[in-house]
């Protein structure tokens, strides 16, 4: 009786948890304006590529963008494409048989 309440307390728990989480990182995302100056490099690519599935799930519920505009072009598109890359496709090397 006792195991079965605690099991149903950790899995809200973990529920609570992670609403929480999604909800703080959700709290981070935002477009800059085209006035504002200082558009993301590299650095800011790598991060935004690595958080691509946040940003999308994010982006199904509001207007943020899983691509942020204006950037600073080539060095940011690399940093993306390396962040996604290392979030998508990570894992693969995990997954061969020995």
């Amino acid at each position: 009786m006792w195991g079965g309440w605690w099991s149903r307390s950790r899995r809200i728990l973990a529920l609570a948890v992670v609403v929480g989480v999604t909800w703080v990182v959700a709290g981070c995302a935002s477009q800059p304006s085209p006035e504002s100056g200082g558009a993301p490099g590299f650095l800011w690519g790598l991060v935004h590529g690595f958080l691509i599935l946040v940003d999308f799930i994010i982006g199904l519920f509001t207007d943020a963008r899983i691509y942020e505009y204006p950037n600073s072009g080539g060095w940011y598109d690399f940093g993306f494409l390396i962040g996604a890359s290392m979030f998508l496709a990570g894992g693969g090397a995990g997954s061969r048989r020995s």
